[in-house]
């Protein structure tokens, strides 16, 4: 019986250098896809104006709904919405969506055509019937402009 006498193996590993390697391409490939996520300021505009379209599509029907005009209200900080009970308008607190919200990147510019003004800010008003007045409502921060677009009849459209 022969015992064969082996050398010990040699163990491997990973050295200093190649570890600092895999390292930097880590962080290079995080910083490109974190780079690529991160929304551009015209994206975020453009972000809140969808977000602002479906949520006046929502408070629209809430008025014929509810059967009592509901109002979108904004300044250059934020927005929230609003429904006529009696005589005074009051936000909705009872509807999550339509709480109030602030804007992604603020002081925004707002304005309407026609022109609507309410005190500070600026609101548009619901009305219980199917069919409302078209507008154009203008968001704009720094060289940044987005346009929603209602149509009188439910549908608005941002550009």
């Amino acid at each position: 019986m022969t015992h064969l006498v082996s050398s010990p193996k040699r163990q491997r590993g990973f050295t200093l250098l190649e570890l600092l390697v895999v390292l930097v391409i880590i962080g290079i490939m995080l910083g490109a896809v974190s780079f690529g996520t991160m929304q551009s300021s015209r994206q975020q505009l453009q972000t809140d104006a969808q977000r602002i379209a479906l949520l006046m599509q929502l408070v629209r029907e809430e008025a014929i709904v509810r059967n009592s005009p509901t109002a979108f209200e904004a300044n250059q900080n934020g927005y929230y919405f609003l429904i006529r009970n009696e005589n005074k308008w009051e936000r909705i607190n009872d509807v999550e969506m339509l709480r109030e919200r602030e804007f992604v990147r603020s002081p925004m510019k707002l304005s309407m055509t026609p022109a609507v003004r309410s005190g500070a800010g600026l609101r548009i008003v619901f009305g219980r019937e199917p069919v409302d007045k078209p507008f154009v409502l203008d968001l704009s921060v720094g060289e940044d402009h987005v346009a929603i677009k209602a149509d009188g009849i439910g549908h608005f459209v941002v550009e």
